[in-house]
Formats: structure tokens, C-alpha cells, sequence
């Protein structure tokens, strides 16, 4: 290996200008004594990091100064924020502690670099690490936003910079961005951070799409530029005419959306038309906006016919993260649709900006939709007995949905996630109300508490005091505030349940002459396979295990006890122990051992695909594709039981199992040509063959064998030659 020289002179330069455009970055907001607390903070990041290096071999202070600088040019944050940015690792890689900081720096700076600081210790091995720090994160947010918005900074430094990580730390920290981080960028107003952390991680999680979109833009760049000069030309025109200062311009869509478009419309990249949206941008004045908006839309649909059904005023009704906006989707003088998004300069801060921005702009006596969505996040904190897995779950589901508008009888508005239901609307005005809920009058009709509100429903709830919750209303309510308040009043009657079931095994037992105690009654859970003993007592009060069971048990006490829930430390051990496979085609751990797996069937791996290995509870080691619908999640709440896995050279002639989703023009011997080329023309073994026909369009979901994804791809190209096809997609099973 070559010696890595260091320019100890070079390098103290660089860390100099860099300071320096860091310095300049925070200009606007820098108050008198400002540069003095930022130079001590930056001093003390310098000695407190000397000795460190990143992966790539730069300094480590360079990161603290990036993510400063993020914070201050990209989200706008002031001085306190820049001088957390600067010292936010220090408590965790060094010996400076909290209490150090609070001394020289003051309590708001240590409760914000406490936040920002990861927990560290024992923990329970069903829970997730990294869902506690998330939580650990989010208890802040109660306190000061700041701690998210330097989280983000820090996140989006490093994924800017993980190129030169390992492949498997690359998958568990871009998993954990698109899950958790990119939701909530967008839902704290930060649409450029959001739009960067989704193409960085898709960069790295699925970096073959990601290249050949990104190849697609760069081939059409010239022609779509052209486009949009033709499209604005005009616009520019007319608004100069009415005397109205704006700026017009297109910006191309981000990677990832384009990819979503092509995936949940099953079409090729290009038949994406909308691969960029118009932007225009009014400077006026705050009382002139709303006017000004509609008269640049009026302008825009009176020279390019308007979709619609595709009009979103958000200036009238912002969302609930404060984003100002008004859409509209016209035809382009090609025939293809274009999005236009007209806002003022005020408005465009806040949607480039977010959160910093709108404290910015709010007058001081205003409550707005994010003041109120930080309100909801403070009440789902509130219920401390909650799994940080179900929260994490619950927290997410709440941060990338629409807003509905719903009114009360008296006309009062609630804003709620799209889908939500009837149900979730009754928790939203109290927990008890949801609580007793036994139906609802939607626009005065009786419906039932599953259905789900449109925009603009006025609903009225009927309660009853003999109500409870029941476990089935999970599966229909959306909101986390729902969810969590129903999880908890479950857990409730459960361990009341509980408590009757234990008296009852007590005695039971006692018949059985067995000991009731601690021990003997985690092996009686153990072997009906009941995570913990409150359940097996449920389960005893329910009538689920009688005497006939309990002497079943007895009779096969001698059966070892197997314990799974040993993760993290001993996963090299257990990999270790697991029984070989007769074909040896997955090699599994750092060392790329052969062990035992099985295929998971959410996303059907073959050869050829990027891989990991995932070690389940009861089920093994469990093979996955890095651009698996259910990757993210694992990977983002489970890093810890993730393996490295890859392909070996020798299964050339074993089969493996992919889905083919096959759209087009219905026509007579259709399916004969299809099974033709899979059959006859590759060779393939057909498993199942799913096929519908609805007014003359053809689809079809065929399960096949193949070797590889070279065959695969091949298989493909061949079945969109046959005359009809429009559309051959591999199969991705739904999360």
C-alpha cells in the first residue's frame, strides 16, 4: 500500500479558506460578538479533532465546518446553530463532555449537541438502535428544532462524502436517509435538501437506475433546454408588458422522482414527460401576493391550455409545513404536459429554506401548520411506553402524506394526513372521543369508522360510554396520534387480561405438579413460541392453552431451549454455526463464508443483483436486492443484523425464481407468443401465469426461472419485440 503523505502546510491553508467562506456564509445573520463565539467553537473543533481523519483521508475538521456551512447558506440557520454545527461530534469522539460545553458555550448549545449526540450503552436486543437515537432526536425536536435541521446538515455532508465508505455502511446509512431523513426534510419545508438526500441514496442503494437516468437526462439536456427557452420566451414577454418583476426558468425533476414516475406507472424512461417543471418567481410586496399569483396563472392559461385537474393552490390554503405555491399543469406548444409553480420570493425562501425561513416571516401572534405539526410530534413523544420501532414506523407514516381539510359541525378546520379515516378524525379532536367512537356522519350521512375523508367533509362523531378500542382499528387509521393512543389503551385491557391468565396457569400448573416459577414459566413461553410471558399468561386466560397443551409441554421438557434474540455481538458466531447449503451460491459475512439462507419472496433475488443478507428472528438469513420495496426499512431501523452477501460463480446452472409484469394491446394468439419466447426461444421454466383483459389492453404477471440477470434482461428485450407489448417491467411485490 502506498504511504498516504500530508502536506501538514497545505492543509492548514485549506482549513483557513475554508473557515473563511464558512465565516462569509454566515454574514447576514451575525449579530454583534457573533464572530468571537464562532471562532471559539471553531478553535475548539480544531484541537478537538487534530489528531482525526476521515474515511478519505482529509482532516476531520473538515466536516464539522461543511455541516456549518450547510446550515447557515442552505438552510439559513444563525449562530447558535453554526456553532452546534462545529462541535457536534465532539462529546461523542473525544473527551470533552457535555458538561464542558455548557460551561464555555451555555445551556442552549449543550441541550442541542446533547440531541445531536447518539445514545450509547446496553439496549434490548428486540429493540433498534438506530430508531432509539431517532427518538432520542425527535425528543429534542419538543425542545428546539434546531437539533433536526443540524442533523440534516450532518447527513446530507456525509452522504455528499460516502464514497469512500464500505459497501455495507454505504447501504445501511442511504437506506436510513431515504426512510427516515428525506421524509423529514420534506415535511420541515426543506424540498432541495429532501430532493438531494433521495438521489444520493438512491446513488448508492440502486446505483444502476441511478446512472442510466442520469445518463437519459444528460443525452436530452440541449433539447430540453431548447424547450423550455420556446415554452418561457413568451411568458417573459407578456409579464414585462404588465409591468410585473419576475424571474422564469426550468428546473429538472430529481432522479429519484423520475424513477418513482417510471415505477408506479410501469413506463420506460421516455415516456416520463414531465422530466422538468417552470418555475416563476414574483418580487412584490407581501400585501400584492395572492393578487399577483393569480394574475401570473392567468397570464400562463391564456397562452398554454391548463389541465384541470391538475390545479393545487396552496397559496390560499398552505400546507401544513408552512410550503406556499400555486401548480398548474399546462399543455407545452409540443403536445406534452408541463408543471408550472408560480410564487413569490417570500414563498420560494420558505420552500427552499424551510423552517428557518418561516421564523423568518411569522408574525409573532400567528399558530402555523408546522408549529401545529410539531405540537402532534410532542404528544406522540408523550407516550413513553411506545416500542421506538412502532414509533419510528408511526412517525414516518405521518411526515410524507398530503394534507386533507376537514370541518367540524361547527366549522372548525383540522388538518389531516390523505387516507385518513372517519376514525383517525375522532382521535384528532380528543383521544377519548376516539376512544368511545362507534360511527360518524360524513355531509350529515351515517358511515362507518373506516371510511375514509375527502377534502373539504364536514364530519360529526357519534360515541357511546360502552366503547373500547379493538385491535382490527389498526388496520385502517393513519395517523400516528391514533395509532399510538390505541397501541397503548391495547396493551391496557391486554395486561388485565394478563393478570386473570396468570392465576389460572398458576392453578393449572399446580395440577400438572410443576413448579410455577420464573424459569419453567419463560421455557412454557419459549416453547409455544410466545415472545414474553405476558402473552403466554393472554393467551392461558383466552382459552388458547388448556391442561391438554401444558401436558404436552411436560412430556417434551427435555427439548433444548433456542434463543434468537442474540444479535448485534454475536452475529460472526451465529453466521459461524449455520449448517451449509448443497449449492453453494451466496457467499455471506465479511469473510464471504458459504452458510446457510433462504430467498426472500418480497423481492426474489437472482444472480446478478446487488444483494444483502438480513438475520431474522426465527427464520435465518434471509437474502435481499438493495433496491428492495422493504430494504430501506430493515436496513434504516435494523443496521445491525445486516450481512454482507454476493453472488458466487458457481450456480450457472441453478434456476432461480423473478416476476414479470407484461402490459399491451390485447390481441388473438397473444399469450402463445409470449410463452413461445419464454419456453421455447430461452428455454425457461414458466412457474405461474396470472393474465387479465379489460376493453382491448392486456396484462399479465408471470413467475419465471432464470440463471441470472444477463438472461433475465434478455428474456425482457426479446418479449418487447413481440408486436402489442408496450410494457415488460420486473416484478417488485408490493411492501
Amino acid at each position: 500500500m502506498e504511504d498516504y503523505v500530508i502536506d501538514i502546510e497545505a492543509e492548514n491553508k485549506e482549513i483557513r479558506k475554508r473557515y473563511r467562506a464558512l465565516l462569509r456564509a454566515c454574514k447576514p445573520t451575525l449579530q454583534r460578538g457573533d464572530k468571537q463565539e464562532i471562532r471559539k467553537a471553531f478553535d475548539l473543533a480544531l484541537e478537538s479533532h487534530k489528531e482525526m481523519r476521515r474515511k478519505s483521508g482529509e482532516p476531520y475538521i473538515y466536516h464539522p465546518i461543511a455541516v456549518a456551512q450547510i446550515a447557515a447558506e442552505e438552510i439559513g440557520l444563525g449562530t447558535t446553530s453554526i456553532v452546534c454545527a462545529l462541535l457536534h461530534d465532539v462529546v461523542e469522539d473525544t473527551s470533552m463532555t457535555l458538561q464542558d460545553i455548557e460551561t464555555q458555550f451555555g445551556k442552549k448549545v449543550a441541550r442541542i449537541i446533547d440531541g445531536l449526540t447518539k445514545i450509547s450503552g446496553i439496549f434490548d436486543p428486540n429493540s433498534s438502535m438506530q430508531a432509539e437515537n431517532f427518538r432520542k432526536m425527535l425528543l429534542t425536536l419538543a425542545d428546539d428544532v434546531r437539533v433536526i435541521l443540524i442533523k440534516l446538515a450532518d447527513r446530507l455532508h456525509n452522504m455528499r462524502t460516502m464514497e469512500f465508505m464500505a459497501r455495507h455502511k454505504q447501504l445501511k446509512i442511504a437506506s436510513e436517509t431515504s426512510y427516515l431523513y428525506a421524509p423529514l426534510a420534506h415535511r420541515l419545508g426543506l424540498y432541495a435538501i429532501k430532493s438531494e438526500l433521495e438521489d444520493l441514496s438512491m446513488k448508492f442503494t440502486d446505483p444502476d437506475t441511478y446512472k442510466f437516468i442520469a445518463r437519459k437526462l444528460n443525452e436530452k439536456k440541449a433539447e430540453r433546454e431548447k424547450f423550455i427557452a420556446d415554452f418561457i420566451g413568451p411568458v417573459k414577454e407578456i409579464l414585462e408588458e404588465q409591468g410585473i418583476k419576475a424571474s422564469v426558468f426550468g428546473r429538472p425533476k430529481s432522479i429519484f422522482s423520475i424513477w418513482n414516475k417510471m415505477r408506479k406507472k410501469s413506463i420506460p424512461f421516455e415516456e416520463v414527460y414531465d422530466l422538468f417543471a417552470i418555475r416563476v418567481i414574483i418580487d412584490t410586496t407581501t400585501d400584492r401576493e395572492k393578487t399577483e399569483c393569480w394574475k401570473v396563472y392567468s397570464i400562463i392559461t391564456d397562452l398554454y391550455r391548463p389541465n384541470p385537474d391538475r390545479l393545487r393552490d396552496w397559496v390560499s390554503s398552505p400546507k401544513g409545513n408552512g410550503y406556499e405555491s400555486l401548480h398548474t399543469t399546462v399543455m407545452g406548444p409540443r403536445g406534452q404536459w408541463v408543471e408550472v409553480q408560480i410564487r413569490t420570493k417570500r414563498m420560494n425562501e420558505i420552500a427552499e429554506k424551510g423552517f428557518a425561513a418561516h421564523w423568518k416571516y411569522k408574525e409573532s401572534n400567528s399558530d402555523s401548520g408546522l408549529d401545529q405539526w410539531i405540537q402532534k410530534v410532542r404528544n406522540m413523544l408523550s407516550s413513553p411506553e411506545q416500542n421506538a420501532l412502532d414509533f419510528v414506523d408511526d412517525f414516518k407514516m405521518n411526515l410524507f402524506s398530503d394534507e386533507i381539510f376537514i370541518f367540524t359541525p361547527k366549522g372548525t378546520l383540522v388538518q389531516l394526513p390523505n387516507g385518513a379515516t372517519a376514525l383517525d378524525f375522532a382521535f384528532e379532536i380528543h383521544s377519548d372521543i376516539g376512544a368511545t367512537c362507534i360511527g360518524a356522519k360524513v355531509n350529515h350521512k351515517l358511515v362507518p369508522l373506516s371510511h375514509p375523508l375527502q377534502n373539504g367533509d364536514q364530519v360529526e362523531i357519534i360515541t357511546s360510554s360502552k366503547q373500547t378500542p379493538k385491535e382490527d382499528w389498526l388496520n385502517f387509521v393513519v395517523t400516528a396520534k391514533a395509532k399510538s393512543k390505541i397501541r397503548s389503551s391495547l396493551k391496557e385491557e391486554k395486561r388485565r387480561v394478563a393478570e386473570d391468565g396468570k392465576e389460572i396457569l398458576e392453578r393449572k400448573l399446580k395440577s400438572l405438579k410443576i413448579t410455577y416459577n420464573t424459569d419453567n414459566i419463560n421455557k412454557i413461553a419459549n416453547y409455544f413460541k410466545y415472545p414474553s410471558s405476558q402473552d403466554l399468561f393472554y393467551n392461558v386466560a383466552k382459552g388458547i392453552i388448556d391442561v391438554r397443551n401444558l401436558r404436552e409441554y411436560a412430556a417434551n421438557e427435555k427439548t433444548p431451549e433456542q434463543n434468537h434474540n442474540q444479535f448485534s455481538s454475536h452475529i460472526s458466531g451465529l453466521v459461524d454455526k449455520i449448517n451449509k447449503k448443497d449449492v453453494d451460491t451466496i457467499l455471506i459475512g465479511d469473510d464471504f463464508q458459504q452458510v446457510d439462507y433462504t430467498l426472500a419472496p418480497c423481492c426474489n433475488p437472482i444472480p446478478g443483483d446487488d444483494i444483502f443478507g438480513f438475520l431474522t428472528v426465527n427464520d435465518g438469513i434471509k437474502i435481499h436486492r438493495t433496491s428492495c420495496p422493504n430494504a430501506s426499512k430493515l436496513m434504516a431501523n435494523y443496521g445491525y443484523r445486516i450481512l454482507k452477501a454476493k453472488w458466487a460463480s458457481s450456480q450457472a446452472n441453478v434456476a432461480f425464481l423473478t416476476g414479470l409484469r407484461i402490459v399491451g394491446i390485447d390481441d388473438v394468439g397473444l399469450v402463445n407468443k409470449i410463452t413461445n419466447v419464454i419456453s421455447q426461444e430461452f428455454n425457461v421454466n414458466i412457474r405461474s401465469l396470472s393474465i387479465t383483459s379489460n376493453e382491448g389492453i392486456f396484462e399479465g404477471n408471470i413467475m419465471v426461472f432464470v440463471n441470472n440477470t444477463e438472461q433475465l434482461e434478455s428474456l425482457m428485450r426479446n418479449l418487447k419485440d413481440i408486436s402489442g407489448i408496450t410494457g415488460v417491467t420486473r416484478y417488485e411485490a408490493d411492501n
